[in-house]
Order: structure tokens, then C-alpha cells, then sequence
């Protein structure tokens, strides 16, 4: 699944230990370790909030802290996510200019640069790294030139810990995440990284909510000045941990290899893949369901036959995708697995292939890739 991931064993084990007290020494070296771990994720020296919520909630934040009910601001799209950005900001009461791409294919750094041409005043823009309903990762160095001098946040609740994103160096303002997908840690934990400029706006904007509040979070001190899900802050110290031992780089090369072994094995059956081509599209695999084929008859098998669980489409690609995630702590052997268990469900649903294919054309990848199964 694309979220939330499978957990590691030492991840699983933290959330066994004793329940710790939020306002204890202990929980606070738990807390500042996080931080500092989590800063070396987002690769920024910018400040690093942690709210107990989904990664939805760190979206939330960014609206209510970065925009002004009544004000106009930018919001690209090019998928079910990306148009989350702009429920939020109605909700929150912010007026929007949404650039709609077409589903499946990365956003429009032109079409934004256009947009923003035509209507100077704005401010503030809202994009999308990685696209969990379409698998497609959007080129934010591109997006960041689109967008000129105004504050840009990147939603990259799935793509953080496994599509490369140096925040400080692409000149990223704010990116938001949640701790379900590449972070290896249950649901739970929602993280805004922003840096210096960002924090002045958010300051003179004054109080984003209560709860959800930049101001309050990051002067609350080595802890949350609520109550925070200690046990999951617990759990994500030590993915972090796992990441920090892999190494961030490495972490990335193997979601690398995943991701073109999965997209290797899904073309050799015969199935046409949702979106271009793109190296860096490591988080998720979508493909089309095949001609004659029940859209919801592939994740119903590969569950009930194999006990393995892949997403379907949403919204408007309901019943027209499937979609395979490889991110967080999956490895080599996991889509190989997931390949060979459908190939089998395809041919029983009547698709024409040749049974064998799919896995190996994963094992051909992975073995040009030097790589240890």
C-alpha cells in the first residue's frame, strides 16, 4: 500500500515500551532527538514542527499560518491531493487561482509561471511533490523558478524519505509531511518544515488557529505545548534511527531501484503505466486496468489469493488505476512478490500475458542494478 507502510521490527518493538510522561526528561530527549533527526530528512536548518495529526493537518497548518482569510493564493494541481490544497483553503476562507493539471502527469512549472504573470499579487503558492493517487512526482526545482519570489510550500506527505527533496538548496519556503508513508511510523505525527521568511509571514499574519498555531508550536519549547502521541514520537525515533543508519542517500537509491523494478515489471505484462516516465517517481506505481477487466476485481484478488494489498484508484481514476507502493520499509523481495502474485491474478481475470514475464523483468532490473535481493 501506499499508506500506511509496513512498519520495521525496532518500530514496532518502541511502540511496546512503557507509556512515557510528555513533560519528563526522558520524553524531552526523545523529542529534541526527533527534531534534529527529522531536520536531516528535510535537509534544512529552517525550524521543524511536529503536530499530533495526519499529514492532512500539516496542510491545514500551512493554509492557516501562510494565508489570510480573503486572500488570493495559487494552488497546482495534478491530482486528488494536489486538489486537497484547495478544500483546505476554502474551508479556511482563502480565495484561490487553481491551476488544474490533467491527472497523471506532473504539474505545469509554464502553466504556473502563466498564471502567476497574469495575476502578480499573489503570494503565496501550494504545490504537490509526490502525487499518491497518480504516483506521478512533480519537478520542484522547476516549480520553485515558476514561482519567483513568493513563498512556495510543497506537500510531500508521501514523497518525504524517498524522493530526494533538499529543501534548503531547491530554495523550498514550507514542506509538510506525515509520518505513515516513507517515515516507516504509524499514522499519527504531522511535521511543517519551514524556514526563516516563512516563519516572519506566518508571524505577522498572526494566530493560525489554536491547535495547528506556529507560533505557539515552535515556542513551546524542547516539547509540544499539548500533549503530543508520545508513543508514536517513540516509534518515529527509531525509523529515524534506520534512516539515519542507511544513510539518506542510499535510502533514496533503493527506492530508486524499487521504483524501476516495479515499473519494469508492470510494462512486461502488458500494462500501460499511468504518466510519463520518470526516474524519480519512486513512491508509488500506477497502471491502467487493462481492457475487460473489473476495476476493482485486481486489488480483490491479489488481497483474498495472495493476502497482499494494492490501492485502487480515487476520485475521477476510481476503478481505472491500481496502484503499487514501494515506499518506506519495503525492499527487493516485496515487488518481486507483488509482480509474480499479479501476473497470476491477470491471467485468471483474463488478461493475455506470458506468465513468467513480469518477474523477470523485475529480476533483470534489479540485477543491472548491482544491488543486494
Amino acid at each position: 500500500m501506499p499508506g500506511p507502510t509496513a512498519l520495521p521490527p525496532e518500530v514496532v518493538a518502541a511502540g511496546a515500551r512503557p507509556i512515557l510522561y510528555s513533560r519528563s526528561a526522558d520524553f524531552v530527549a526523545i523529542w529534541e532527538d526527533v527534531v534534529t533527526r527529522l531536520k536531516g530528512v528535510f535537509q534544512t536548518e529552517g525550524e521543524v514542527l511536529i503536530f499530533g495529526s495526519s499529514g492532512t493537518g500539516a496542510m491545514s497548518s500551512a493554509v492557516a499560518n501562510l494565508a489570510a482569510p480573503g486572500e488570493r493564493v495559487l494552488i497546482a494541481s495534478c491530482g486528488n491531493f494536489g486538489e486537497r490544497w484547495a478544500k483546505i483553503c476554502a474551508d479556511e476562507g482563502v480565495d484561490v487561482l487553481h491551476v488544474a493539471g490533467e491527472w497523471g502527469q506532473p504539474i505545469d512549472p509554464a502553466a504556473v509561471a502563466a498564471a502567476l504573470e497574469a495575476e502578480p499579487g499573489i503570494e503565496v503558492v501550494f504545490v504537490t511533490q509526490s502525487e499518491t493517487s497518480t504516483g506521478v512526482v512533480s519537478d520542484l526545482p522547476a516549480l520553485r523558478a515558476a514561482a519567483g519570489d513568493r513563498i512556495l510550500v510543497a506537500d510531500a506527505v508521501s514523497g518525504l524519505g524517498v524522493a530526494d527533496l533538499p529543501m534548503d538548496r531547491w530554495g523550498i519556503d514550507v514542506v509538510v509531511s506525515g509520518s505513515q508513508k516513507g517515515l516507516m511510523t504509524p499514522p499519527g505525527l504531522a511535521f511543517v518544515a519551514a524556514n526563516a521568511r516563512a516563519i516572519e509571514r506566518s508571524a505577522g499574519l498572526g494566530p493560525g488557529g489554536f491547535y495547528l498555531d506556529w507560533e505557539r508550536t515552535r515556542t513551546g519549547g524542547s516539547r509540544s505545548p499539548f500533549t503530543p502521541p508520545v508513543t508514536v514520537v517513540a516509534q518515529l525515533q527509531a525509523a529515524l534511527e534506520l534512516i539515519d543508519a542507511e544513510g539518506l542517500e542510499n535510502v533514496f537509491a533503493r527506492h530508486r531501484v524499487l521504483g524501476r523494478m516495479c515499473r519494469a515489471g508492470v510494462k512486461a505484462l502488458g500494462l500501460e503505466l499511468l504518466g510519463p516516465e520518470n526516474p524519480e517517481a519512486n513512491v508509488v506505481t500506477a497502471f491502467r486496468v487493462p481492457e475487460g477487466v473489473p476495476g476493482k476485481a485486481i486489488p480483490k484478488a491479489m488481497r483474498e489469493r495472495f493476502g497482499i494489498t494494492i490501492a485502487g484508484g480515487q476520485g475521477r481514476l476510481a476503478e481505472k488505476i491500481c496502484r503499487i507502493g514501494h515506499c518506506g520499509y519495503y525492499d527487493y523481495r516485496d515487488i518481486v512478490t507483488t509482480v509474480g502474485a499479479l501476473e497470476i491474478v491477470l491471467d485468471g481475470l483474463g488478461h493475455p500475458l506470458e506468465l513468467g514475464a513480469g518477474v523477470t523483468a523485475v529480476q533483470r532490473t534489479l540485477a543491472a542494478a548491482g544491488l543486494p535481493g
